[in-house]
């Protein structure tokens, strides 16, 4: 926590240094940028980039910026060089988007496409204001139940055919590359290293305590990146999984009469949200109250989003045909996904 704390204070104070001045920043995207209908925005270094839509920018380009520092926030900023990056990791990312979007209709394809690997480039706006209207707008990029969803798959599969220890080791190995291949957003980074933990935890025959672990995970993030106390995905994040923490018991405990099959993800979506409505409220002046109620008719479609549309690209990538045919099974799940948030919106 000392660390963090003289962290923070000399990040701090070199922000407060260029306010007034022309900066220029060469760096890596490590998040994948938002498309609007004229502009792309971008984070860097502490600081929010909003350029012209052409030369789109994408999730681990190397651009060089500039632009003049006023009260926190950059302006007049541009794109004074772009590269692509083509690793082996990003181009798997790349191929599979591609093969969604030539495979489904939007916004169908940019739903499948933002579950399963954070991609929100080209959402079209309608559904994206949409989203954001009825508070549903975390659904649709990769989370933290991502990380968990590949934690738990991939230690069931393993431990079929290896020892704990070694699937464990492996397991690690392929959250890592998951948090990789789709980006590495706050809310994704938290959970990565919240499962490190448990997984290390296992490896020495130890218990893992989820607060301390969260707890954590923020330091951690926050010593290696401290412009992530300011990005609102971290600190919703954080505060939903603490929320989850202290109040779903308690949620639990009021919904009694509320139905079984109902019931879980209302309780989740619920405690999350007594923590993060008070910041959306602040942070957007508005809070969708119905948000809870929204939720819960569509959550149980995302683990079923995210297998299918899982096995269709990467199938898809081998066998083109095969893997249309298995992403043709989850048009029905993101129908109903579109006409849900449609009529509440």
């Amino acid at each position: 926590m000392l660390i963090f704390v003289i962290r923070l204070i000399i990040f701090s104070h070199n922000l407060k240094k260029f306010e007034g001045h022309k900066i220029r920043i060469s760096s890596k995207i490590l998040q994948e940028p938002s498309k609007f209908s004229n502009t792309q925005k971008f984070y860097l270094e502490g600081f929010n980039f909003y350029l012209p839509k052409y030369p789109q920018v994408s999730y681990g380009d190397k651009v060089t910026v500039e632009g003049i520092v006023e009260k926190g926030k950059v302006i007049n900023a541009r794109l004074i060089n772009l590269q692509k990056d083509e690793n082996l990791f990003l181009g798997f990312r790349k191929k599979i988007i591609s093969f969604y979007k030539l495979s489904l209709p939007e916004p169908h394809s940019s739903l499948v496409a933002g579950i399963i690997l954070g991609y929100k480039s080209e959402q079209t706006g309608v559904f994206w204001e949409k989203l954001r209207k009825t508070g549903t707008m975390h659904v649709v990029v990769a989370s933290g139940m991502n990380v968990a969803f590949v934690a738990g798959f991939l230690m069931s599969l393993l431990l079929i055919f290896i020892p704990r220890k070694k699937a464990v080791f492996l397991a690690l190995i392929g959250i890592w590359i998951y948090a990789l291949i789709s980006g590495f957003e706050a809310p994704i980074v938290r959970s990565t290293i919240m499962f490190s933990i448990a997984l290390v935890a296992q490896l020495f025959g130890r218990l893992s305590l989820s607060i301390n672990a969260l707890f954590l995970s923020a330091l951690i993030m926050l010593v290696l990146k401290p412009s992530w106390i300011y990005d609102l995905g971290f600190i919703l994040s954080f505060v939903a999984t603490a929320s989850l923490m202290l109040f779903t018991k308690k949620v639990d405990k009021l919904l009694k009469f509320v139905p079984k099959y109902i019931k879980s993800d209302l309780n989740t979506t619920l405690a999350a949200q007594i923590g993060d409505a008070p910041i959306l409220f602040v942070s957007f002046g508005q809070f969708n109250f119905l948000s809870p109620f929204i939720n819960t008719p569509i959550l149980w479609t995302v683990p079923l989003i995210m297998i299918i549309g899982s096995i269709g690209g990467i199938v898809g990538l081998i066998i083109p045909f095969l893997g249309r045919l298995i992403l043709y099974i989850v048009y029905p799940l993101t129908w109903y996904f579109v006409t849900i948030i449609s009529i509440f919106s």
